[in-house]
């Protein structure tokens, strides 16, 4: 389980979030990771939403500017050669496995549903289908727990150097 505290979602940060999005935020939720702006860009949601539809994705991306920056590197093939160096690199897969395994226990800790169980993100533990859940994930536990996630926020330029974001939503 993570050890990194979640804030609580204040009203400006809804209002962040909805714009954000181009739409109102299903589900509860925290954020989990902010810009350097102050704005959220990663919040934790909760795994079953208001309307009992389970919710697998965690840790969900909201800042369209980090969305954007990893569309780029999802365009570019990167999910192809980091799935191959899964089958290639025991330790990588090992490490990508336990990051697996502690996306299971976050969600677990907040409730279990029974349709998610196995089930992580972005194809965790054997495949790459979605940068943007595994970098998600990274900013919200921080370095060292996600191999693959923290190599995708390596690879990224700083997407909140042009302006402050905060201003602009």
């Amino acid at each position: 389980m993570i050890d990194r505290p979640m804030e609580p979602v204040s009203g400006r940060d809804i209002e962040l979030i909805e714009v954000q999005l181009g739409r109102m935020p299903r589900g509860g939720m925290q954020v989990a990771h902010r810009c350097p702006c102050g704005a959220p860009d990663v919040v934790r949601t909760t795994p079953r939403l208001d309307d009992g539809t389970p919710f697998p994705t965690l840790y969900y991306a909201t800042c369209p500017r980090l969305a954007g920056a990893i569309g780029t590197l999802e365009a570019s093939g990167l999910m192809r050669e980091m799935e191959q160096r899964l089958t290639d690199d025991v330790e990588l897969a090992a490490g990508y496995s336990t990051a697996h395994e502690q996306y299971l226990a976050d969600r677990t800790a907040i409730a279990e549903v029974a349709e998610l169980a196995g089930i992580s993100a972005g194809g965790m533990p054997s495949r790459v289908k979605c940068l943007h859940v595994l970098a998600a994930h990274a900013l919200a536990v921080g370095p060292g727990v996600n191999p693959l996630g923290d190599e995708v926020l390596a690879a990224l330029t700083p997407w909140w150097s042009q302006d402050s974001c905060g201003e602009r939503v």
